[in-house]
């Protein structure tokens, strides 16, 4: 049984009775109803299609908030098993998550990062603060670490908008629940080496929208050249990498045919080099 508890000027909380008391809805969940709990297990058959695995996304920081980016290719071993999966979510209003590793768990856990950072919202009557958002993912794949041990391993990088700051902030996460904050850009997945390399060769500080635009897709079509798991642009099927820039008036999704322009003019300018 729930009481729902207000007292003048303070935060609202639910009791349960011989149970939780608090905001946060993983705690609750875990306390009150261990069924609902999501179950990471059932992802561990290797015979299932929802074993597979995505790459490679990436995220920067440019000069009124953060781009974040993901091909849309999941493979299962040596097979493709999605050409369009969903790397990147939106979180919340003002923040950002990316996937890599195993699918299934991946996109279990942006979903439920998502409702606990609605349920928090709800319960306290104002959002999360963003370093607060990525301890709570933090939490989410220390919990996931007996999954990863058995090879389900997740790697998310997590981005958003600081009000408080004022700035874009972007980090990335080890199995164990660890957690770095990354000054300028970063990437995860198979092809993050590549990704990471180009990022190094094109990034300098401050970057406008639309030059992180075109280092974001560059980055992701190096690592395509290069890793067989990565997708890059098929504008036969019309597939472009999903990209989403989050800014102090929240996010945005960058149309298709914008990282196509985008792409060709990468494209143009590698031909006139001669560069294949």
């Amino acid at each position: 049984m729930c009481i729902r508890d207000r007292a003048e000027g303070t935060s609202v909380r639910f009791r349960f009775h011989d149970g939780y008391v608090g905001s946060s809805f993983t705690e609750l969940v875990s306390s009150e109803c261990p069924a609902l709990r999501p179950d990471f297990g059932k992802w561990a058959d290797p015979g299932s299609t929802l074993s597979s695995e995505g790459t490679t996304v990436l995220a920067m920081r440019y000069e009124s908030g953060v781009l974040m980016a993901g091909d849309r290719l999941a493979t299962m071993g040596n097979l493709v098993a999605s050409r369009e999966i969903q790397k990147v979510y939106a979180t919340d209003p003002h923040s950002l998550m990316a996937i890599a590793g195993a699918a299934g768990p991946a996109i279990d856990m942006a979903r439920l990062l998502r409702i606990q950072l609605e349920h928090y919202e709800k319960i306290e009557g104002a959002p999360l603060e963003l370093e607060g958002k990525a301890n709570t993912l933090a939490g989410l794949i220390k919990q996931h670490l007996p999954m990863a041990m058995q090879g389900l391993v997740v790697v998310p990088l997590f981005a958003g908008f600081d009000h408080r700051r004022q700035l874009g902030r972007l980090w990335r996460y080890e199995p164990t629940g660890g957690r770095y904050e990354e000054r300028n850009f970063d990437s995860v997945g198979s092809g993050s080496m590549f990704a990471r390399e180009s990022l190094k060769k094109s990034y300098h500080q401050q970057p406008s929208k639309e030059e992180a635009l075109r280092m974001a897709v560059e980055a992701l079509t190096d690592a395509a050249d290069e890793d067989t798991a990565t997708g890059g642009v098929d504008p036969i099927r019309g597939i472009y990498p999903l990209v989403k820039i989050c800014d102090r008036d929240g996010i945005t999704d960058v149309e298709d045919a914008d990282v196509g322009a985008v792409y060709e003019t990468i494209i143009a300018a590698r031909r006139d080099r001669g560069v294949r």
